[in-house]
């Protein structure tokens, strides 16, 4: 099934380092930033004083972003004079700008829709590596360097859907109806977790985890994300044609919630689903574990490894004991696993966050915590940080070294 291109939602992007004088306001609580050639010829075009529609996104380290709406105007402010063109875009004040600062990455694309997206990400950020990696630009000195997107293109694989929605860019697959036959049964309620990761994995019978687990976790997580996006929609849509309305007029906190409960169950489903699959995986090579056994204080590692009876009567730091952790998103999450599992000294946390940046990875393993990633999005890292990720065919490899080996 084709799976889009960059080209599907963004005609093209320009990325630079932003100066003081990009962030700071010349007027009152507006900005101005300049633009070159490139862009102009690829992407903004040179009308005079174009009004675009905007989407602002700032894209913190550990904290949630922050997205506003709103318009920017491209304008030559050498306009009727002899000087040669000076384009620029201007700006209102709104939440995002007032969070950047300079030093921060400003990436600017326009997509399909005409629609500005003014996305900023802090200097040294993983959402700045993420973005330096989906787009493929670097920003060079103190101009724009901008790039525009043809069919010839790659297809999005997981480590780029993962970024777009973060982004908060909606999308959905090309041949998206050809699941429709998948879901159908369902209707328009949402099964259980497991029970969609198992439909999953039945429906993609070509795969087969004992020959690559890296590539067989990727690909059921990648189907179920685009069976769940499709049902979504479907569910979505039946209630918004049921209107949100009471016997006191439009219901505003009734919408407000919905939305929110859309959102907060994409997040939590990823999670779920991210172990689901891991312990499929486990389970097609033989290896012996249990999920989410509470050790000392309480805590429940994800996955430990052989079992709870032999972590309690094991000694500390008994080399047959291991434990796995499993965050689709890291951020500064990773430290809740070194709290688990207090016999085990060295930690394990699969993730599916691309692009983590080396101080961060450096901060992991000084914490005596391993980082594992799944062998396609071990692309988004640095080639250093590549020689030290394990993927996932090598920590199934260890944990079963050692269960021989007891």
């Amino acid at each position: 099934m084709k799976r889009g291109q960059l080209a599907d939602y963004f005609e093209g992007v320009g990325v630079k380092r932003l100066s003081a004088v990009d962030t700071e306001p010349k007027t009152s609580n507006q900005h101005e930033v300049g633009t070159t050639r490139g862009m102009r010829g690829a992407f903004l075009g040179e009308d005079h004083q174009r009004k675009f529609d905007a989407v602002y996104v700032w894209l913190g380290e550990d904290q949630d972003g922050i997205t506003a709406e709103g318009w920017a105007t491209h304008y030559d402010a050498r306009r009727n004079k002899p000087r040669a063109a000076e384009w620029r875009l201007y700006y209102p004040s709104n939440p995002v700008t007032e969070a950047m600062k300079a030093g921060d990455t400003l990436f600017l694309a326009k997509d399909r829709h005409e629609i500005l997206w003014f996305i900023v990400a802090p200097e040294g950020s993983t959402s700045e590596q993420q973005l330096f990696w989906l787009f493929g630009l670097r920003p060079e000195g103190q101009s724009f360097v901008s790039r525009e997107f043809t069919d010839a293109e790659p297809e999005l694989d997981f480590a780029a859907r993962y970024i777009l929605d973060e982004l908060g860019v909606e999308f959905e697959e090309p041949e998206a109806d050809k699941l429709d036959s998948i879901i159908e049964k369902f209707g328009s309620t949402f099964p259980p977790t497991a029970e969609f990761s198992q439909l999953a994995r039945l429906t993609l019978p070509e795969v087969q985890a004992e020959d690559d687990p890296d590539a067989a976790l990727v690909a059921w997580l990648d189907h179920e994300e685009a069976l769940f996006r499709r049902l979504e929609r479907r569910v979505v849509a039946e209630r918004l044609e049921q209107g949100f309305v009471t016997a006191e007029g439009t219901d505003v906190d009734g919408f407000i919630s919905y939305s929110l409960g859309v959102q907060n169950r994409r997040k939590s489903r990823m999670g779920h689903s991210l172990e689901n699959h891991i312990a499929a995986v486990l389970d097609s090579h033989g290896v012996a574990y249990v999920r989410g056994a509470i050790t000392e204080h309480n805590h429940k590692p994800d996955f430990l490894f052989p079992s709870l009876e032999g972590y309690q009567a094991a000694a500390e730091d008994d080399p047959s004991l291991t434990m796995l952790g499993a965050k689709s998103t890291c951020k500064d999450r990773w430290r809740q696993v070194l709290a688990e599992a207090e016999k085990i000294s060295r930690k394990h946390l699969l993730t599916l966050e691309p692009g983590i940046t080396e101080p961060q990875t450096a901060q992991m393993e000084a914490s005596s915590l391993q980082l594992v990633v799944p062998q396609s999005i071990q692309a988004t890292y640095t080639a250093a940080q590549q020689e030290w990720l394990w993927s996932v065919a090598g920590f199934i490899g260890e944990v079963r070294r050692k269960q021989a080996a007891a």
